[in-house]
């Protein structure tokens, strides 16, 4: 979760990241969603990664222009 998403992948790459990201690039972002406030941000961040991967590899399907 993060507030500036773009500012956030850029660091990623930059390897100024999560130290998880670092090593694993090049990184790119495929899912992005808004939320009203942190709390629900977070509580869909949750749900999200409770899902099965083919759903959100729908997920990303469906966002994709």
């Amino acid at each position: 979760m993060a507030r500036d998403v773009d500012r956030r992948l850029q660091q990623h790459a930059a390897g100024r990241g999560a130290r998880y990201t670092r090593g694993r690039g090049p990184l790119a972002l495929v899912y992005r969603e808004p939320c009203p406030n942190r709390s629900s941000a977070l509580a869909r961040e949750h749900a999200i990664k409770q899902l099965p991967r083919a759903a959100k590899e729908a997920l990303v399907r469906e966002a994709s222009p």
